[in-house]
């Protein structure tokens, strides 16, 4: 596995001067975000497929660090009722897919998205109860209507240009927030669709990451190294289903947390020792969202962490192993 680094945390930075502030960390891998909710201060799809010269500008930014760029991130929602918005993430994803097949890059990262529920709809809804039975009747018709159809599309459009793994990260207020509706989705697309492991959002949900890595052994394409925790003092009062803002910690059921803060080496270990298990030997993208940490500090002490807890090498013979 390598270790990498999600850059959006430097947005409003010029690529190179952010890709010069990651230099002290020696980092294996850089992800870069061009789109969907995600500023294209680092990549502009459209920008480079048009010119030559800056596409090989921005290669050389990453190859000349002897970094490996891990994939490209649009976290949008293709699915929004709003047909403008939606088309615009649509359009940010597409530009992605196209640049992959110029940086032989065969992945991107993109939220599942959430549709309204119904034609005339002007906002998300984000339904998680089958009862009163409208509910349920709504979300079919997302499922079959919107969801399915536009990943369908999507997953055929990637192919022309070599895009054979859509990592979706499991979000809750999305349509895909847990490994169930994930292979949902891949049962119904194709194996195109996988995910962008993120632990944190697994967490405060009461997922078990480990049971999870397992359950989607076949179909995870990213990782992401963030933490969260739950708060006891006020999930014990008021659940989980939080609404108050990211910032607002002390009054959160669910706060994110630095890698190592939120839970410590046991259950790290365990995670990456479950990734090595099934094959996985990409990228652990650390993302920082932990407001009560500078992202100076915050990334120093995620590197450290998990320098000291990922496996670099693949796995080899023991003595008594027996010939093939």
């Amino acid at each position: 596995m390598k270790l990498g680094v999600f850059i959006v945390l430097y947005a409003g930075m010029p690529l190179k001067e952010a890709l010069d502030t990651i230099d002290k960390y020696h980092f294996d891998a850089v992800e870069i975000g061009c789109g969907g909710f995600i500023p294209k201060d680092h990549c502009d799809p459209e920008v480079l497929l048009k010119d030559k010269a800056k596409l090989k500008e921005f290669k050389n930014e990453i190859t000349s660090r002897n970094l490996i760029l891990s994939t490209l991130s649009c976290h949008g929602n293709v699915l929004h009722p709003d047909k403008s918005l939606a088309a615009k993430h649509e359009e940010d994803l597409k530009k992605a897919m196209q640049l992959c097949a110029e940086l032989e890059l065969d992945r991107v990262v993109n939220f599942s998205g959430c549709p309204g529920d119904g034609t005339n709809a002007k906002t998300p809804n984000w339904i998680t109860c089958s009862w009163p039975d409208y509910f349920f009747e709504t979300l079919e018709w997302q499922w079959n209507e919107c969801i399915i159809p536009k990943w369908t599309e999507l997953a055929e459009f990637g192919k022309k240009y070599g895009v054979t793994k859509i990592s979706l990260e499991m979000h809750p207020g999305f349509s895909v927030y847990n490994p169930e509706n994930l292979l949902r989705l891949r049962k119904a697309v194709g194996k195109s669709i996988g995910a962008n492991f993120d632990p944190s959002h697994l967490f405060w949900q009461g997922i078990d990451p480990i049971l999870a890595v397992r359950e989607l052994k076949d179909c995870i394409f990213h990782v992401h190294a963030k933490d969260s925790v739950v708060s006891k003092a006020v999930a014990s009062k008021y659940g989980v289903l939080e609404t108050k803002a990211l910032g607002e910690n002390f009054k959160r059921a669910w706060n994110f947390k630095t890698v190592g803060y939120g839970h410590g080496e046991e259950f790290w270990r365990a995670f990456i020792w479950e990734l090595q298990q099934i094959g996985y030997d990409h990228v652990i993208s650390i993302e920082h969202e932990d407001h009560q940490m500078s992202l100076a500090e915050g990334l120093s002490k995620a590197v450290a962490f998990l320098r000291d807890h990922i496996i670099v090498e693949k796995p080899g013979k023991l003595w008594f192993d027996k010939e093939d």
